[in-house]
């Protein structure tokens, strides 16, 4: 009996393993950011990759300032992490930067004002890019 005990603790291990999707994978490595611009609101940003993770936590420390703005993909709806504004970033789209073009520059409440309008003209393919953006805080998961 003694032997069969570890053999089916291994067992239940790989089978959770093998019905966690790698969404949820990513869910469990996911950490949560919270980002101002020049008109001192603030939103939060939800980051699963683990190097912009560490660069994210880089810059909040200051052991970088490199690439300090934030750029990616919004999507016109609600986050549950991100509930004032009625957009988010993709978290797999988001990345940093120094300097980028004028069409992707907007400030958070903007983009609000005008989410109507995002994805034509304003912010093309979806893409925001504020140039006054910086983290200012990583928070606890929701």
């Amino acid at each position: 009996m003694r032997r069969a005990i570890p053999k089916i603790a291994a067992f239940a291990a790989v089978a959770m393993l093998a019905l966690t999707t790698p969404a949820q994978a990513q869910d469990q490595q996911a950490a949560y950011f919270e980002y101002t611009d020049i008109t001192r609101d603030k939103a939060v940003l939800k980051l699963t990759d683990p190097a912009k993770i560490q660069h994210a936590r880089d810059l909040l420390s200051g052991a970088t300032t490199d690439r300090p703005h934030i750029v990616g993909r919004i999507v016109p709806r609600q986050a549950s992490y991100n509930p004032r504004w009625n957009y988010h970033y993709n978290s797999d789209t988001v990345d940093f930067f120094d300097v980028a073009i004028e069409v992707c520059d907007a400030t958070i409440p903007y983009v609000e004002d005008h989410l109507d309008e995002a994805g034509g003209a304003f912010l093309p393919g979806y893409i925001w890019c504020p140039w006054t953006s910086r983290l200012t805080r990583e928070i606890p998961a929701p």
